[in-house]
């Protein structure tokens, strides 16, 4: 647990000294905006009016060679216009990564464009926002098929054993809670359904690229009528609609869901194909997004979010689990009635 109030103070003192690399003066306006993965500053020089949003990556979690090859990407996405995103600045000598030592710990960080917008609100019918974003994951995915990536690059892959497995990223969804026999079992058998229809699916290309990743709603700003996704730290390959399963992150059981759902898949076919296995693969990917957010709560148990979430969470990834299998026994049945 590495973000507390000690270290959080550590970072803000340390970040003072760099903000001239970016001819900002030290002297600046610093403020937390938010810890997660990552703590996220904003900077404010009141001389200048100058804002930029600083993002200081979780020790050891990403290379310099690993955040290149997301900036990389993020500029040729903005340089291609279809979507709108949320672009890094250099320093003066050029460079996109600054490094702040502790010791012998290396933190990494980059400077963000200052965006205006707010996050959607899920308390409110985001039917609208979602086509949207269906839309956007249309030309993501589509620029990702057709960007010829550097030699250099290099980002995760998210798959069944980095996800959920014994090599997953987060760790394991059983360290979460102390699951009683039956509940454990409840979820092993959503995982192992899981790993079943995923391995059924497969990695072919036209399913399993270059992706967001993290595309859920506190990575959207919306201002007015325009969309800005942020935040690609997350990015690799994985399948393309992991990007819908990422979006509805933390609200999985709304019941407007599968209205969200049909929503973002016409707003993708707008701009991609979406074949009809792509689209029954989704409740899968939603429910395997699921038991990784269960293991993320567990290994950044620090952060506001998990701490905000982790009351009856685990009752909640129960009944999803129940009505994951349910679903899925339901759908075995249709098709050898068909």
């Amino acid at each position: 647990m590495i973000y507390n109030n000690a270290y959080l103070e550590r970072l803000e003192a340390g970040l003072r000294p760099l903000l001239p690399q970016w001819g900002i003066d030290k002297a600046a306006e610093l403020a937390l905006l938010t810890f997660s993965e990552n703590a996220t500053f904003l900077v404010k020089e009141m001389a200048t009016a100058q804002r930029l949003i600083l993002r200081v990556h979780r020790p050891g979690c990403s290379t310099p060679q690993e955040i290149n090859s997301e900036l990389a990407w993020l500029h040729a996405v903005k340089a291609q216009g279809d979507i709108n995103v949320a672009a890094s600045i250099a320093m003066l000598n050029g460079e996109h990564i600054a490094e702040l030592k502790e010791g012998n710990t290396s933190t990494w960080v980059v400077a963000f464009e200052f965006i205006p917008g707010s996050e959607p609100n899920s308390e409110v019918n985001l039917h609208h926002w979602y086509r949207r974003l269906g839309q956007t994951a249309g030309h993501l995915h589509q620029h990702s098929q057709q960007w010829q990536r550097p030699e250099s690059f290099t980002r995760r892959t998210w798959c069944l054993e980095t996800i959920i497995g014994a090599q997953g990223f987060w760790g394991d969804w059983r360290a979460m809670h102390p699951f009683t026999p039956g509940e454990r079992a409840l979820l092993t058998q959503v995982e192992d359904d899981i790993k079943h229809k995923l391995g059924n699916y497969g990695l072919a290309s036209d399913r399993f690229g270059l992706v967001h990743c993290d595309m859920r709603l506190a990575n959207l700003l919306v201002a007015g009528d325009k969309l800005t996704v942020i935040d690609f730290d997350d990015c690799g390959i994985c399948w393309y609609g992991w990007d819908f399963a990422t979006a509805v992150s933390f609200i999985e059981d709304d019941v407007r869901l599968s209205e969200y759902c049909q929503a973002w898949v016409a707003g993708y076919r707008t701009i991609r194909q979406f074949s009809s296995c792509d689209e029954e693969i989704l409740p899968v990917l939603v429910m395997l997004r699921r038991l990784q957010l269960t293991a993320w709560m567990s290994s950044h148990a620090e952060t506001p979010t998990a701490q905000q979430l982790r009351p009856g969470w685990v009752e909640n990834t129960l009944t999803l689990g129940k009505k994951y299998l349910d679903n899925q026994l339901i759908n075995r049945e249709t098709l050898q009635d068909a």
